[in-house]
Protein backbone atom coordinates (compact mmCIF):
# COMPACT_ATOMS: atom_id res chain seq x y z
CA UNK A 1 0.00 0.00 0.00
CA UNK A 2 1.19 3.44 -1.21
CA UNK A 3 2.27 5.92 1.75
CA UNK A 4 -0.56 8.57 1.87
CA UNK A 5 2.44 11.51 1.66
CA UNK A 6 3.95 9.86 -1.84
CA UNK A 7 1.63 12.51 -4.03
CA UNK A 8 3.68 15.38 -2.18
CA UNK A 9 7.39 13.71 -1.72
CA UNK A 10 6.55 13.00 -5.72
CA UNK A 11 5.90 17.19 -6.51
CA UNK A 12 8.17 18.26 -3.81
CA UNK A 13 11.22 15.51 -6.14
CA UNK A 14 9.83 17.21 -9.41
CA UNK A 15 9.53 20.77 -7.72
CA UNK A 16 13.70 20.12 -6.96
CA UNK A 17 14.17 18.49 -10.30
CA UNK A 18 12.86 21.88 -12.08
CA UNK A 19 15.07 24.13 -9.99
CA UNK A 20 18.35 22.52 -10.50
CA UNK A 21 17.57 22.55 -13.96
CA UNK A 22 17.13 26.41 -13.84
CA UNK A 23 20.72 26.08 -11.87
CA UNK A 24 19.62 27.22 -8.70
CA UNK A 25 19.80 30.57 -8.05
CA UNK A 26 21.23 32.81 -4.49
CA UNK A 27 18.34 34.88 -3.11
CA UNK A 28 14.52 34.80 -1.70
CA UNK A 29 13.61 30.97 -2.43
CA UNK A 30 9.81 32.15 -3.76
CA UNK A 31 11.63 33.92 -6.35
CA UNK A 32 13.33 30.75 -7.22
CA UNK A 33 10.27 28.87 -7.33
CA UNK A 34 8.56 31.35 -9.27
CA UNK A 35 11.45 30.83 -12.19
CA UNK A 36 11.87 27.14 -12.10
CA UNK A 37 8.24 26.07 -12.13
CA UNK A 38 7.65 29.20 -15.05
CA UNK A 39 6.97 25.99 -18.22
CA UNK A 40 7.63 29.98 -20.22
CA UNK A 41 11.11 29.71 -19.30
CA UNK A 42 12.13 25.86 -19.23
CA UNK A 43 13.29 25.78 -22.39
CA UNK A 44 15.51 28.38 -22.68
CA UNK A 45 19.01 30.25 -21.36
CA UNK A 46 17.46 32.37 -18.19
CA UNK A 47 19.74 34.88 -16.27
CA UNK A 48 18.52 37.16 -13.51
CA UNK A 49 20.41 39.65 -11.21
CA UNK A 50 18.84 41.82 -8.93
CA UNK A 51 20.91 44.60 -7.05
CA UNK A 52 20.12 47.47 -4.53
CA UNK A 53 20.72 50.10 -7.17
CA UNK A 54 21.94 52.74 -4.13
CA UNK A 55 24.19 50.33 -2.19
CA UNK A 56 25.46 47.79 -4.80
CA UNK A 57 24.34 44.79 -2.39
CA UNK A 58 23.04 41.64 -4.86
CA UNK A 59 19.86 40.47 -4.03
CA UNK A 60 19.14 37.93 -6.31
CA UNK A 61 21.28 35.62 -9.09
CA UNK A 62 20.54 33.07 -11.38
CA UNK A 63 23.13 31.88 -13.68
CA UNK A 64 24.40 35.59 -13.16
CA UNK A 65 28.14 34.79 -14.33
CA UNK A 66 27.09 33.37 -17.46
CA UNK A 67 27.71 34.95 -20.98
CA UNK A 68 24.32 35.97 -22.99
CA UNK A 69 23.84 37.68 -26.29
CA UNK A 70 22.35 41.19 -24.65
CA UNK A 71 21.02 42.59 -27.75
CA UNK A 72 20.14 46.26 -27.41
CA UNK A 73 20.82 46.33 -23.91
CA UNK A 74 24.46 46.74 -24.92
CA UNK A 75 23.12 50.47 -25.83
CA UNK A 76 23.28 50.88 -22.02
CA UNK A 77 27.31 50.64 -22.21
CA UNK A 78 27.60 53.37 -25.28
CA UNK A 79 25.93 55.72 -23.04
CA UNK A 80 28.35 54.82 -20.62
CA UNK A 81 30.53 56.25 -23.02
CA UNK A 82 28.95 59.33 -24.37
CA UNK A 83 28.38 60.60 -20.85
CA UNK A 84 32.65 60.13 -20.29
CA UNK A 85 33.64 61.03 -23.50
CA UNK A 86 31.63 63.24 -24.50
CA UNK A 87 30.34 66.20 -22.19
CA UNK A 88 27.13 68.38 -22.42
CA UNK A 89 26.99 68.37 -26.19
CA UNK A 90 27.56 66.69 -29.45
CA UNK A 91 30.48 67.54 -31.69
CA UNK A 92 28.76 68.41 -34.89
CA UNK A 93 31.95 68.68 -37.33
CA UNK A 94 35.51 69.89 -37.14
CA UNK A 95 37.11 72.55 -39.72
CA UNK A 96 39.70 74.67 -40.86
CA UNK A 97 40.08 77.66 -42.76
CA UNK A 98 43.15 77.80 -45.07
CA UNK A 99 42.65 81.19 -47.00
CA UNK A 100 39.34 81.19 -48.67
CA UNK A 101 38.69 78.23 -48.02
CA UNK A 102 36.91 75.60 -45.18
CA UNK A 103 37.49 72.50 -44.84
CA UNK A 104 35.41 70.24 -42.58
CA UNK A 105 35.21 66.24 -41.77
CA UNK A 106 32.57 64.53 -39.48
CA UNK A 107 32.69 63.40 -36.29
CA UNK A 108 30.23 61.17 -36.60
CA UNK A 109 27.19 63.22 -35.51
CA UNK A 110 24.15 62.00 -36.63
CA UNK A 111 21.84 64.03 -36.01
CA UNK A 112 22.52 66.61 -39.51
CA UNK A 113 18.51 67.03 -40.64
CA UNK A 114 17.66 63.86 -39.00
CA UNK A 115 13.67 63.07 -39.57
CA UNK A 116 13.58 62.13 -35.48
CA UNK A 117 16.54 64.62 -33.62
CA UNK A 118 17.25 67.20 -36.21
CA UNK A 119 20.04 69.55 -35.71
CA UNK A 120 20.32 72.39 -38.25
CA UNK A 121 23.43 73.62 -36.64
CA UNK A 122 26.09 71.98 -39.14
CA UNK A 123 23.86 73.05 -41.84
CA UNK A 124 23.45 77.26 -40.88
CA UNK A 125 27.19 76.79 -40.11
CA UNK A 126 28.16 75.14 -43.59
CA UNK A 127 25.47 77.44 -45.22
CA UNK A 128 26.68 80.83 -43.64
CA UNK A 129 30.26 80.20 -44.16
CA UNK A 130 31.92 83.13 -46.75
CA UNK A 131 34.89 80.34 -47.62
CA UNK A 132 34.39 77.20 -50.30
CA UNK A 133 33.60 74.45 -48.96
CA UNK A 134 35.65 71.45 -49.28
CA UNK A 135 34.70 68.28 -47.56
CA UNK A 136 37.54 66.16 -46.73
CA UNK A 137 36.68 61.80 -46.01
CA UNK A 138 38.34 61.19 -42.14
CA UNK A 139 38.79 57.25 -42.10
CA UNK A 140 36.08 55.82 -40.56
CA UNK A 141 34.73 52.16 -39.65
CA UNK A 142 33.04 50.31 -42.23
CA UNK A 143 29.72 50.88 -43.15
CA UNK A 144 28.53 47.41 -41.77
CA UNK A 145 29.78 45.90 -38.03
CA UNK A 146 31.09 42.73 -37.20
CA UNK A 147 28.40 40.16 -36.86
CA UNK A 148 25.50 42.00 -38.29
CA UNK A 149 22.67 39.94 -40.29
CA UNK A 150 23.77 40.82 -43.93
CA UNK A 151 20.10 40.55 -44.81
CA UNK A 152 19.23 43.33 -42.43
CA UNK A 153 20.24 46.19 -44.53
CA UNK A 154 16.82 47.04 -46.51
CA UNK A 155 15.19 47.87 -42.71
CA UNK A 156 14.93 50.89 -41.22
CA UNK A 157 16.49 49.94 -38.19
CA UNK A 158 19.85 48.98 -39.82
CA UNK A 159 21.75 51.91 -41.53
CA UNK A 160 25.08 52.20 -42.74
CA UNK A 161 27.27 53.71 -40.38
CA UNK A 162 29.48 57.06 -41.83
CA UNK A 163 31.88 59.98 -40.49
CA UNK A 164 28.96 62.75 -41.38
CA UNK A 165 25.54 61.63 -41.80
CA UNK A 166 22.47 63.11 -43.58
CA UNK A 167 19.06 62.15 -42.94
CA UNK A 168 19.99 59.78 -40.87
CA UNK A 169 20.79 57.76 -43.80
CA UNK A 170 17.71 56.57 -44.82
CA UNK A 171 15.16 57.64 -47.73
CA UNK A 172 11.72 58.31 -46.23
CA UNK A 173 8.32 57.79 -47.78
CA UNK A 174 4.70 58.45 -47.45
CA UNK A 175 2.03 56.94 -49.42
CA UNK A 176 -1.77 57.48 -49.66
CA UNK A 177 -3.62 55.67 -52.15
CA UNK A 178 -4.54 58.07 -55.45
CA UNK A 179 -1.44 60.48 -54.41
CA UNK A 180 1.99 61.13 -55.65
CA UNK A 181 4.63 59.39 -53.34
CA UNK A 182 5.81 61.52 -50.83
CA UNK A 183 9.96 60.95 -51.10
CA UNK A 184 12.61 62.55 -48.82
CA UNK A 185 15.62 63.85 -49.86
CA UNK A 186 14.17 64.71 -52.84
CA UNK A 187 17.68 63.78 -54.93
CA UNK A 188 16.33 59.90 -54.63
CA UNK A 189 12.93 60.51 -56.37
CA UNK A 190 14.32 59.47 -59.76
CA UNK A 191 15.66 55.92 -58.47
CA UNK A 192 12.30 54.73 -57.31
CA UNK A 193 10.01 53.08 -59.57
CA UNK A 194 7.29 50.35 -59.74
CA UNK A 195 8.09 47.19 -58.41
CA UNK A 196 8.57 44.81 -61.17
CA UNK A 197 5.91 42.21 -62.00
CA UNK A 198 6.72 39.14 -59.93
CA UNK A 199 8.41 40.48 -56.85
CA UNK A 200 7.09 39.65 -53.67
CA UNK A 201 7.78 41.17 -50.07
CA UNK A 202 6.20 42.08 -47.45
CA UNK A 203 7.96 44.94 -47.46
CA UNK A 204 6.56 48.43 -48.51
CA UNK A 205 10.32 49.27 -50.58
CA UNK A 206 13.05 46.86 -51.45
CA UNK A 207 16.20 48.56 -52.45
CA UNK A 208 18.96 45.58 -54.46
CA UNK A 209 21.53 45.04 -51.75
CA UNK A 210 24.84 47.08 -53.69
CA UNK A 211 22.59 50.05 -55.65
CA UNK A 212 20.69 53.03 -54.56
CA UNK A 213 17.34 52.38 -56.03
CA UNK A 214 14.09 52.01 -54.66
CA UNK A 215 11.42 49.74 -55.51
CA UNK A 216 7.83 50.20 -54.40
CA UNK A 217 5.28 47.25 -53.72
CA UNK A 218 1.89 48.16 -54.68
CA UNK A 219 -0.30 49.19 -52.05
CA UNK A 220 -4.26 50.27 -51.05
CA UNK A 221 -3.49 51.45 -47.95
CA UNK A 222 -1.65 54.32 -46.86
CA UNK A 223 1.37 53.91 -44.48
CA UNK A 224 4.73 55.70 -44.08
CA UNK A 225 8.80 53.92 -44.08
CA UNK A 226 11.98 54.63 -44.03
CA UNK A 227 14.60 52.29 -46.45
CA UNK A 228 18.47 53.09 -45.55
CA UNK A 229 20.13 54.23 -48.77
CA UNK A 230 23.76 53.07 -49.80
CA UNK A 231 26.51 55.91 -48.28
CA UNK A 232 29.63 57.20 -50.40
CA UNK A 233 31.38 60.38 -50.62
CA UNK A 234 29.57 60.79 -53.73
CA UNK A 235 26.21 60.40 -52.50
CA UNK A 236 27.08 62.66 -49.30
CA UNK A 237 28.60 65.72 -51.33
CA UNK A 238 25.37 64.95 -53.63
CA UNK A 239 22.98 66.02 -50.73
CA UNK A 240 25.19 68.58 -49.14
CA UNK A 241 24.87 70.54 -52.13
CA UNK A 242 21.35 69.77 -52.91
CA UNK A 243 20.70 70.69 -49.38
CA UNK A 244 22.87 73.46 -48.84
CA UNK A 245 22.75 75.08 -52.51
CA UNK A 246 25.90 75.78 -53.11
CA UNK A 247 29.06 74.00 -54.22
CA UNK A 248 30.91 71.64 -52.07
CA UNK A 249 34.21 69.88 -53.59
CA UNK A 250 36.07 66.92 -51.80
CA UNK A 251 39.97 67.07 -50.70
CA UNK A 252 41.80 63.78 -49.79
CA UNK A 253 42.34 63.28 -45.74
CA UNK A 254 45.61 65.23 -45.37
CA UNK A 255 45.88 67.16 -41.91
CA UNK A 256 48.89 69.17 -41.33
CA UNK A 257 50.33 69.70 -38.43
CA UNK A 258 50.08 73.59 -38.66
CA UNK A 259 46.24 73.66 -38.84
CA UNK A 260 44.26 74.48 -35.70
CA UNK A 261 40.92 72.41 -36.05
CA UNK A 262 37.91 73.50 -34.27
CA UNK A 263 35.08 71.44 -33.57
CA UNK A 264 31.59 72.93 -34.04
CA UNK A 265 29.08 71.81 -31.28
CA UNK A 266 25.45 70.13 -31.36
CA UNK A 267 22.61 69.13 -29.60
CA UNK A 268 22.69 68.37 -26.03
CA UNK A 269 24.16 64.96 -25.07
CA UNK A 270 20.48 64.01 -23.59
CA UNK A 271 18.90 64.86 -27.18
CA UNK A 272 20.69 61.92 -28.48
CA UNK A 273 20.50 59.83 -25.56
CA UNK A 274 16.93 59.59 -24.65
CA UNK A 275 15.83 59.07 -28.62
CA UNK A 276 18.45 56.10 -28.50
CA UNK A 277 17.85 54.24 -25.07
CA UNK A 278 13.45 55.05 -25.24
CA UNK A 279 13.14 53.75 -28.87
CA UNK A 280 16.54 51.41 -28.94
CA UNK A 281 17.68 53.76 -32.45
CA UNK A 282 20.65 51.64 -33.42
CA UNK A 283 21.84 54.09 -35.85
CA UNK A 284 22.13 56.94 -33.21
CA UNK A 285 23.91 54.27 -30.89
CA UNK A 286 26.73 53.25 -33.33
CA UNK A 287 27.00 56.83 -34.47
CA UNK A 288 27.33 57.76 -30.70
CA UNK A 289 30.36 55.87 -30.51
CA UNK A 290 32.22 57.36 -33.21
CA UNK A 291 31.66 60.45 -31.68
CA UNK A 292 33.23 59.05 -29.10
CA UNK A 293 36.34 58.04 -31.04
CA UNK A 294 36.80 61.57 -32.52
CA UNK A 295 37.16 63.02 -28.91
CA UNK A 296 39.71 60.74 -28.25
CA UNK A 297 41.46 60.92 -31.77
CA UNK A 298 40.96 63.25 -34.44
CA UNK A 299 42.84 60.78 -37.08
CA UNK A 300 39.94 58.70 -37.58
CA UNK A 301 36.73 57.27 -36.53
CA UNK A 302 37.46 53.96 -35.07
CA UNK A 303 34.77 51.93 -32.71
CA UNK A 304 37.28 49.58 -31.02
CA UNK A 305 39.12 52.53 -30.14
CA UNK A 306 36.29 54.27 -28.07
CA UNK A 307 35.72 50.75 -26.51
CA UNK A 308 38.99 50.16 -25.50
CA UNK A 309 39.18 53.18 -23.64
CA UNK A 310 36.34 53.29 -21.55
CA UNK A 311 36.76 49.45 -20.46
CA UNK A 312 40.40 50.22 -19.88
CA UNK A 313 39.30 53.39 -18.03
CA UNK A 314 36.27 53.14 -15.94
CA UNK A 315 34.95 49.51 -16.64
CA UNK A 316 37.98 47.77 -15.30
CA UNK A 317 35.62 46.70 -12.21
CA UNK A 318 33.18 44.84 -13.86
CA UNK A 319 32.69 41.37 -12.38
CA UNK A 320 32.98 39.93 -16.01
CA UNK A 321 34.82 41.54 -19.15
CA UNK A 322 32.00 42.02 -21.50
CA UNK A 323 32.69 41.36 -25.21
CA UNK A 324 31.90 44.61 -26.89
CA UNK A 325 31.96 45.01 -30.68
CA UNK A 326 29.24 47.65 -31.74
CA UNK A 327 27.30 50.10 -29.78
CA UNK A 328 23.86 48.94 -31.03
CA UNK A 329 23.71 45.23 -29.69
CA UNK A 330 23.15 44.31 -33.55
CA UNK A 331 25.89 42.23 -33.17
CA UNK A 332 25.94 38.88 -32.17
CA UNK A 333 29.54 38.66 -31.38
CA UNK A 334 28.28 40.65 -28.73
CA UNK A 335 28.50 39.22 -25.20
CA UNK A 336 27.69 39.97 -21.25
CA UNK A 337 27.06 38.50 -18.05
CA UNK A 338 23.88 39.95 -15.78
CA UNK A 339 25.64 40.44 -12.85
CA UNK A 340 27.98 42.76 -15.17
CA UNK A 341 25.04 44.41 -16.37
CA UNK A 342 23.62 45.04 -13.31
CA UNK A 343 26.88 46.14 -11.84
CA UNK A 344 26.89 48.64 -14.77
CA UNK A 345 23.32 50.25 -13.94
CA UNK A 346 24.58 50.73 -10.60
CA UNK A 347 27.59 52.66 -11.73
CA UNK A 348 25.09 54.81 -13.95
CA UNK A 349 22.93 55.48 -11.03
CA UNK A 350 26.00 56.55 -8.68
CA UNK A 351 27.43 58.41 -11.55
CA UNK A 352 24.03 60.31 -13.23
CA UNK A 353 21.42 62.00 -10.91
CA UNK A 354 18.38 59.49 -10.73
CA UNK A 355 15.86 61.78 -12.22
CA UNK A 356 17.88 62.50 -14.81
CA UNK A 357 18.91 59.11 -15.59
CA UNK A 358 15.56 57.67 -15.47
CA UNK A 359 14.49 60.44 -17.95
CA UNK A 360 16.74 59.38 -20.82
CA UNK A 361 15.31 55.64 -20.29
CA UNK A 362 11.89 53.68 -21.86
CA UNK A 363 9.37 54.30 -18.76
CA UNK A 364 6.28 51.78 -18.24
CA UNK A 365 3.63 52.57 -19.41
CA UNK A 366 4.78 56.04 -20.37
CA UNK A 367 7.54 56.22 -23.49
CA UNK A 368 9.35 53.83 -25.97
CA UNK A 369 9.88 50.00 -25.65
CA UNK A 370 7.73 49.73 -22.75
CA UNK A 371 4.60 52.31 -23.05
CA UNK A 372 2.32 49.22 -22.58
CA UNK A 373 3.77 47.36 -19.73
CA UNK A 374 5.95 47.68 -16.40
CA UNK A 375 2.83 50.34 -14.76
CA UNK A 376 0.16 49.95 -12.81
CA UNK A 377 -2.65 52.75 -11.50
CA UNK A 378 0.51 54.44 -9.10
CA UNK A 379 1.67 55.10 -12.39
CA UNK A 380 5.54 53.62 -13.85
CA UNK A 381 7.12 51.09 -11.85
CA UNK A 382 10.03 50.00 -13.98
CA UNK A 383 12.62 52.49 -16.31
CA UNK A 384 14.85 50.48 -18.55
CA UNK A 385 16.52 49.09 -21.93
CA UNK A 386 15.30 46.25 -23.75
CA UNK A 387 17.10 44.05 -25.69
CA UNK A 388 15.29 41.78 -28.65
CA UNK A 389 16.77 39.80 -31.37
CA UNK A 390 15.13 36.60 -33.25
CA UNK A 391 14.88 34.06 -30.17
CA UNK A 392 16.39 36.59 -27.63
CA UNK A 393 14.39 38.78 -25.45
CA UNK A 394 16.19 40.90 -22.24
CA UNK A 395 15.70 43.91 -19.94
CA UNK A 396 17.77 45.98 -17.92
CA UNK A 397 16.98 48.54 -15.75
CA UNK A 398 15.67 50.17 -12.49
CA UNK A 399 12.45 48.71 -10.71
CA UNK A 400 10.99 50.91 -7.70
CA UNK A 401 8.93 47.83 -5.74
CA UNK A 402 5.98 49.04 -3.64
CA UNK A 403 8.21 50.19 -0.53
CA UNK A 404 10.14 52.85 -2.22
CA UNK A 405 13.31 50.39 -3.08
CA UNK A 406 15.32 50.77 -6.08
CA UNK A 407 16.42 47.52 -7.61
CA UNK A 408 18.84 47.16 -10.50
CA UNK A 409 17.69 44.49 -12.73
CA UNK A 410 19.05 42.29 -15.21
CA UNK A 411 16.79 39.78 -16.92
CA UNK A 412 18.12 37.39 -20.11
CA UNK A 413 16.59 35.07 -21.91
CA UNK A 414 18.47 33.31 -25.12
CA UNK A 415 17.41 30.93 -27.52
CA UNK A 416 13.82 30.93 -26.84
CA UNK A 417 11.58 29.34 -29.01
CA UNK A 418 7.92 30.59 -27.99
CA UNK A 419 6.72 33.94 -29.08
CA UNK A 420 8.72 36.58 -27.62
CA UNK A 421 5.57 38.58 -26.47
CA UNK A 422 5.13 34.74 -23.98
CA UNK A 423 8.13 35.80 -22.80
CA UNK A 424 7.46 39.84 -22.13
CA UNK A 425 4.42 38.84 -20.13
CA UNK A 426 6.19 36.18 -18.04
CA UNK A 427 9.55 38.69 -17.22
CA UNK A 428 6.29 41.07 -16.53
CA UNK A 429 4.84 38.42 -13.93
CA UNK A 430 7.96 37.77 -12.53
CA UNK A 431 9.15 41.17 -11.35
CA UNK A 432 5.72 41.93 -10.40
CA UNK A 433 6.41 39.89 -7.58
CA UNK A 434 9.90 41.40 -6.95
CA UNK A 435 7.71 44.73 -6.99
CA UNK A 436 5.45 43.81 -4.52
CA UNK A 437 7.97 41.16 -2.14
CA UNK A 438 10.92 42.71 -2.05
Amino acid sequence: MLSSSAPAQNKAAADNVAETALHRGKGPRWLNSLLSSSSVLRQHQVGLSLRDAVSGEPLYELNSEQYFTPASTMKLFSLYAGLHLLGDSLPSLRYVVRHDSLLFWGTGDPTLLHGDVPSRRAFDFLQGRPEKLFYTPIPCVDAFGPGWSWDDYNYYFSPERGPFPLYGHTVRFRATPGQALWIAPRIFAPLVEPAPAGMVSADHVRRPLLENRFYVLPFTRSWVDETPFRTSTEVLTKLLQDTLRREVRVLPWRPRVADSARTLSGLPVDSLYRRMLQVSDNFLAEQLLLMCASRLSPDSLNTDRAIRAVRQQWLQDLPDAPRWVDGSGLSRLNLATPRSLTALLVKLHQEVPEPRLLSLLAAGGGHGTLRRVYHDARGTWFWGKTGTLTNTHNLCGYLRTRTGRLLAVSFTNNNHVVETSAVRKEMERILLQVRNRL
